[in-house]
């Protein structure tokens, strides 16, 4: 059987940076009251136009290229957002038509942050499976056109910003190296403690003139808890699966979302923070994007080499959780 290979990788933020003091144009806020309780510095921001697949595009490109891949030689597009560029069709088929491709197959995951671990258990069931041997993942987000900017906004507001990661897997013959193991989970009792209710197909459009449209909700208390339990849940069960203890681990990444939940995991396994990759405090949660853009940076620091044990873990909207284990 196969192993799954990531043997490229790539990101893209756009250029403009916003940072926290930036923010008190919107918001009553400040750069001590979000760094606090978040990490986060600064953001990312699309300067519109601007799409998520077009986001993803040119982190693909750099992906492909770092493969030595050409576009052409893709089995499949995997694409997780929970932006979109489109209520439908999903942004994977725009990208396959940005790649230059004519019938491949392109598949959208709605996992939001969790959406980048679920989309590595995905391609890494196709290539075990033989159905296929080169695959394109990509996580991307455009946050910043749809954040609520009134005051009740705030605190979902303050934390996203715009992004984009990708990974090309390859299927690898008789390899030591590679995915090793995947675990993922759900648990939908939670799912309005972090979510966007409306626009819904549930009820009747009703967005009146000078609304925002889409609030996003979150419970932030529960959710902190929630992630701190079960992306703990998440790394030991990666650790057990391979045997392995976390201190023998290179790297562990972990999406992006609170730097206190990261330091919650760490101090729960008595790790130091040096063994986390992070990088909060340039992008904010970039969901979906924000572990495939730890993976790029790690590795352009020379921090993931050949042989490096990694565990990836996330946690979001749903809920839903999981995390790979690997060998790089």
């Amino acid at each position: 059987m196969p192993r799954s290979l990531i043997t490229g990788v790539g990101m893209y933020v756009p250029p403009k940076v916003v940072r926290n003091d930036d923010l008190r144009a919107y918001f009553d806020t400040s750069d001590e009251w979000i760094y606090s309780r978040s990490g986060i510095k600064e953001r990312r921001w699309v300067e519109e136009p601007a799409s998520t697949a077009e986001l993803g595009y040119y982190a693909a490109q750099q992906a492909l290229e770092r493969s030595g891949k050409r576009p052409q030689e893709l089995d499949l597009i995997v694409f997780a957002t929970l932006s979109p560029d489109m209520y439908f069709p999903g942004s994977g088929v725009l990208l396959q038509h940005k790649l230059g491709l004519d019938t491949t197959p392109a598949l959208d995951i709605r996992q939001q942050c969790s959406g980048f671990v679920y989309g590595l258990a995905v391609a890494d069931q196709f290539i075990r499976t033989g159905m296929y041997r080169t695959i394109l993942l990509v996580g991307a987000e455009i946050q910043s056109t749809w954040i609520d900017y009134s005051p009740e906004g705030r605190t979902v507001g303050v934390l996203f910003g715009d992004g984009a990661g990708a990974v090309v897997i390859e299927a690898a013959e008789n390899a030591h190296r590679g995915i090793l193991s995947t675990h993922l989970y759900s648990q939908g009792a939670y799912a309005r403690e972090l979510c966007v209710a409306e626009p819904s197909s549930a009820t009747r459009q009703h967005i009146l003139p000078g609304s925002y449209g889409m609030r996003a909700y979150m419970n932030g208390k529960e959710v902190f808890r929630h992630a701190v339990q079960r992306m703990g849940e998440a790394v030991q069960e990666a650790l057990s699966a391979q045997g392995w203890q976390a201190e023998e681990v290179d790297l562990f990444v972990l999406h992006q979302a609170n730097i206190r939940i990261v330091q919650a995991v760490a101090e729960f396994f008595g790790l130091p923070m040096d063994k986390f990759y992070n990088n909060i405090h340039k992008y904010g949660n970039t969901t979906a994007a924000s572990i495939p853009i730890c993976l790029t940076e790690a590795w352009e620091e020379g921090r993931l080499q050949p042989g490096s044990k990694v565990i990836l873990a996330a946690f979001g909207s749903g809920f839903t959780w999981g995390s790979v284990a690997l060998i790089w």
